[in-house]
């Protein structure tokens, strides 16, 4: 009997190589270290740490996370330990895990943002830094970085300048045009991209007339936002040349290939693992059975691979 051949499911971007393109998604996954003993963490490509800031944060005040329709509707405030006590009592940790550690960080002026970046640009175990571009800029009246063109070339350049390591930069869909904030950040000198983040909404209890999140809105995730998501990634691969990493959505291996067949090189997941803390493991799995079925050697050569025909005006 001849063994089934096993599809190659390696992927490369900005010189990090995963073992499969399945992430799990910064803000669902902790610190990693949480889910040792749930997800088997040597079966995916890596994981997004928690948004890092310069000093701890405690977050929104509950409720902070309420359940939609086909989604999940959050608030959370970027809640985390902060970068120093990140590197001193989180990343040894890390250090361990069999898979790629990104570490997400985030700031409310730019200077912020290269802070947490040189704190942790002296430490190991981190393969590079995602840029939450979805912060608003306390110096410009809190408008967000990632809306605005001018104001993201100069926080990607700033922090490319002092990073030591790749940078992924973060683009929130809260955007006119997504191509123009893309060919932003890539000309800034973005290693690669990622998106998308959440989309701002406001949920409403008709009985006390009040919103049902304390911070009043919040970001929108999980299938509910899935095709908005697709297009969006579809339009950024096609108005850059770095790599994408796809997110939105995500609860299945096929999910994950049609983020890959609008562009994205590698995927991120993120509510699915709410519903179920194994499904980062599971999706990669899949990947390995879909791959096989639709016979498709090298899973790197669906990047892009969309067929689309010409489209009709708007």
């Amino acid at each position: 009997m001849i063994a089934s051949h096993i599809p190659d499911l390696r992927v490369r971007f900005c010189g990090i190589e995963l073992r499969n393109p399945v992430l799990a998604a910064s803000g669902t996954f902790g610190y990693g270290v949480e889910f040792e003993d749930i997800v088997a963490l040597n079966k995916i490509g890596g994981f997004v740490t928690k948004g890092l800031s310069r000093e701890a944060m405690a977050g929104n005040p509950a409720p902070r996370l309420i359940e939609t329709a086909a989604g999940m509707l959050n608030a959370v405030g970027l809640q985390n330990v902060g970068a120093t006590e990140f590197v001193k009592s989180k990343l040894p940790a890390i250090r361990n895990l069999p898979c790629v550690a990104i570490a997400n960080v985030f700031g409310t002026t730019i200077g912020a943002y290269c802070a947490v970046i040189q704190t942790l640009n002296e430490a190991d175990g981190i393969a590079a830094y995602e840029l939450n571009a979805s912060c608003p800029n306390t110096h410009n009246g809190g408008m967000v970085f990632g809306t605005d063109p001018l104001m993201l070339h100069e926080l990607v350049q700033r922090a490319k300048a002092v990073s030591r390591r790749p940078l992924i930069v973060k683009l929130s869909p809260n955007v006119t045009s997504i191509a123009v904030i893309a060919r932003a950040a890539a000309d800034a000198g973005a290693d690669a991209l990622s998106l998308v983040n959440t989309f701002l909404s406001l949920s409403i209890d008709a009985k006390t007339r009040k919103a049902r999140l304390s911070h009043g809105t919040g970001g929108l995730s999980g299938p509910a936002i899935k095709p908005l998501a697709l297009r969006l990634v579809y339009e950024a691969a096609h108005a850059v040349e770095i790599p994408v990493l796809g997110m939105g959505g995500i609860t299945t291996a096929e999910d994950a290939v049609e983020f890959m067949l609008a562009g994205a090189t590698a995927v991120q997941v993120g509510t699915a693992s709410y519903a179920d803390p194994r499904a980062v493991e599971r999706i990669a799995e899949g990947l390995t059975k879909w791959c096989t079925r639709q016979r498709v050697d090298k899973i790197a050569s669906l990047t892009g691979a969309l067929e689309m025909g010409p489209r009709p005006p708007l």
